[in-house]
């Protein structure tokens, strides 16, 4: 019964996904997780925490209504988050049971224990209670995650600092709040924050909010949250956290010193390998605890896996599950997932929402192509305008030659769904004319992807009435 063909460590999408697979191929599976709940950090400490939390912070203080009719919502800031917390938990039970179901579905063992690879390559598993099981594997994969980057200079200690773990327990709604780090997680904390008229500052090293994103659609979005009352401030490596007689203080290199009520420290995440008997077991790791895979998630062990965060960025739930897949594909020479898609959606669920995929118009110049840009900002979309203030653009990056689209930038609510009408159209190796020859229902956001197509035209042609 200890037998398996392959053993799953981790039950977040990279382990559900591959189990999943491999079972319905009738490979006998074993999937180990070490915490009560199924699901991993997406469910339990990730991204469905944090877009509920955006959800319902949006909902409950009126976000979209104060602009438009003056009215907000005055709830008690403790009645506030704990229906925050409350919605919350909600949802990630829901998702945790729907991932359970999956896992019962298609005959997966699970088994509740700390996992760690032995010297000949299976698994032994110590339980609660003691006890330690041994699995014999014919390939294992693992897929412990990743978590939060914690320096050694930054105090989380005190009671004040915070990481995106552990900011999830908050008991009480901060007056200030300063975020270190301008990247997906610390930008969507910042927005939630503000949403609930927290004074936010955002420090990062760097010259500007998410710099994997095109840059106009990054400095939009920065104008949008400063809008809103956030603060930002770039160009600051080696910002320092300590506890003084004044309280908690945050001093950047300028000189200025920041005395804010919380501090979250977003900024890096480190692979969950330790334990594992990795270096016993002959797996290779980096320097980030990422552990070293070949193309087809391979590690310098033939037979044992690695997907998902635990194998470094792009740290994407979706990419994670299709790497998941195509490690068991692999493993049992199924044929069925050979590659990863090589076009992935990024969403960064901040207010407003961004939502990307291709080249950016750095990328397009580095690349050497000569390309044109099409924009439509959503101050004119009726459905925008209707449903809030109308932040934001879709913006295409086209190929001046042959008119193929090349890439798709979005600023602005509904941003990391409308960016998968961009994918599709990338992936047909379809021409910007298409959204031209397209209808869309009006009134709607989608639409913005026909007047962005004509202004590409317009720029290629040289006519362009306006930017």
């Amino acid at each position: 019964m200890n037998q398996y063909d392959m053993v799953v460590i981790g039950s977040g999408p990279a382990g559900e996904k591959a189990a999943a697979m491999a079972a319905y191929f009738d490979k006998r599976v074993a999937m180990v997780e070490r915490e009560p709940r199924v699901g991993g950090t997406v469910v339990s400490r990730g991204g469905i925490p944090t877009k509920t939390l955006r959800e319902a912070a949006t909902y409950l203080s009126g976000y979209h209504r104060r602009e438009f009719y003056g009215v907000g919502v005055d709830i008690d800031p403790k009645l506030m988050l704990e229906l925050l917390h409350r919605r919350a938990a909600e949802v990630m039970d829901l998702v945790a049971h729907s991932v359970a179901e999956n896992i019962d579905r298609h005959g997966i063992d699970l088994v509740h224990g700390t996992a760690a690879l032995t010297p000949d390559g299976n698994v032994a598993v110590a339980g609660d209670d003691g006890t330690t099981r041994i699995l014999e594997a014919t390939n294992v994969l693992i897929a412990t995650g990743s978590r939060p980057f914690r320096p050694p200079t930054v105090p989380f200690d005190d009671p004040g600092v915070d990481d995106s773990d552990s900011i999830l327990a908050l008991e009480s709604i901060p007056e200030s709040l300063v975020v270190i780090g301008g990247g997906p997680v610390g930008v969507e904390y910042a927005s939630i924050s503000t949403a609930l008229g927290v004074r936010v500052t955002v420090i990062d090293a760097g010259q500007r909010l998410i710099p994997f994103a095109d840059e106009e659609i990054s400095a939009t979005l920065q104008a949008a949250l400063e809008d809103d009352g956030a603060r930002f401030i770039f160009d600051s490596p080696g910002t320092t956290i300590e506890r003084t007689a004044n309280g908690l203080e945050v001093g950047v290199p300028s000189g200025e010193v920041i005395v804010p009520d919380k501090v979250l420290f977003a900024a890096g995440r480190t692979g969950n390998t330790e334990g594992l008997g990795l270096e016993e077991a002959g797996v290779a790791t980096d320097d980030r605890n990422h552990i070293v895979i070949d193309e087809h998630f391979q590690t310098s062990v033939p037979g044992i896996y690695a997907a998902g965060d635990v194998a470094g960025p792009p740290a994407l739930a979706s990419v994670s599950a299709e790497q998941g897949r195509i490690a068991a594909s692999h493993a049992f020479d199924l044929g069925v997932v050979e590659q990863l898609d090589p076009l992935p959606v990024y969403g960064v669920y901040s207010l407003p929402e961004v939502g990307m995929v291709g080249q950016t118009e750095t990328a397009a110049g580095a690349n050497g192509v000569d390309y044109a840009v099409g924009r439509y900002r959503f101050e004119r979309n009726p459905r925008s305008r209707i449903a809030g203030p109308g932040i934001g653009m879709i913006k295409l990056i086209v190929d001046k030659h042959d008119h193929s689209l090349l890439g798709v930038h979005i600023v602005g609510e509904e941003a990391a769904e409308l960016v998968h009408i961009g994918q599709a159209a990338i992936h047909a190796g379809d021409k910007v004319e298409r959204f031209i020859h397209s209808t869309f229902n009006v009134p709607t956001r989608s639409e913005g992807y026909k007047f962005a197509a004509y202004d590409a035209l317009q720029d290629i042609s040289g006519r362009r009435l306006s930017g």
